[in-house]
């Protein structure tokens, strides 16, 4: 799709339309190795290859992969609270990023940013059935009775209705694994006190298809690969 390249520089370079005018102006952007000063100009980032000072601006859609750490908030802005925006190198920011879903301040692991919007809401719709994993530590050993009710799905204590799950556990049962296909509000920890237990500790490992990187460290992240977001698409693993 075509757009002003002072709308792509922009959006790209997580600066004002006049900041990126000044820039085309002054010589500094090129399109197709071609330096650029009409503000105007028409191009499509997904097929010329467009630079600032000499570095090539990433072309078409962001998918960014964090490793959220406890204590950010998955919101695009906060009063008085760290985002998970807000921990992104100048690198990776742009305009339009958004937390794809959402894990609550004290839950950790796999967030999905993104300025895709039609991408979150199909991995994010339940009638699409992407699979979320999560590791959660339990305050008491869980039972076989858990895994039962948990498959049949659990109604919450306000009475809503969760669609079937898996939830496996280690020897202890006191670490669980659990996939669900769905994402209500703080779905798994509301799940685990229906059924009169508490979670201590949460992660989410997979989203769809794709892992979480375990290279990457508590508040680090990288861009997707295009293949890491078929993974997530393609919605669950055997």
């Amino acid at each position: 799709m075509t757009e002003r390249l002072d709308k792509i520089v922009a959006d790209t370079e997580n600066c004002t339309r006049s900041q990126a005018r000044t820039l085309i102006r002054r010589g500094e952007v090129a399109v197709g190795g071609q330096t650029v000063r009409d503000i105007a100009r028409k191009t499509d980032p997904a097929s010329e290859e467009i630079s600032v000072s000499g570095r090539i601006l990433a072309a078409g859609r962001c998918y960014i992969m964090m490793n959220k750490p406890v204590g950010v908030i998955s919101a695009t802005e906060s009063a008085g609270e760290r985002t998970v925006l807000d921990l992104l190198p100048p690198r990776l920011k742009r305009r339009g990023l958004f937390p794809a879903g959402r894990l609550d301040k004290d839950t950790t692991g796999f967030m999905l940013i993104t300025d895709d919007g039609p991408f979150a809401h199909e991995i994010l719709s339940p009638r699409r059935h992407v699979e979320k994993e999560y590791e959660a530590l339990l305050e008491h050993p869980a039972n076989a009775a858990d895994i039962e009710a948990f498959a049949c799905g659990i109604r919450l204590g306000d009475g809503t209705e969760c669609a079937p799950a898996v939830l496996e556990l280690d020897d202890a049962r006191t670490t669980a694994r659990i996939v669900i296909r769905e994402g209500k509000y703080h779905q798994v920890r509301r799940m685990f006190e229906a059924v009169g237990n508490r979670v201590a500790a949460l992660r989410r490992l997979r989203i769809g298809g794709l892992y979480l990187d375990d290279t990457l460290a508590p508040g680090a992240a990288r861009l997707m690969t295009p293949e890491e977001v078929s993974q997530i698409r393609r919605g669950s693993i055997p």
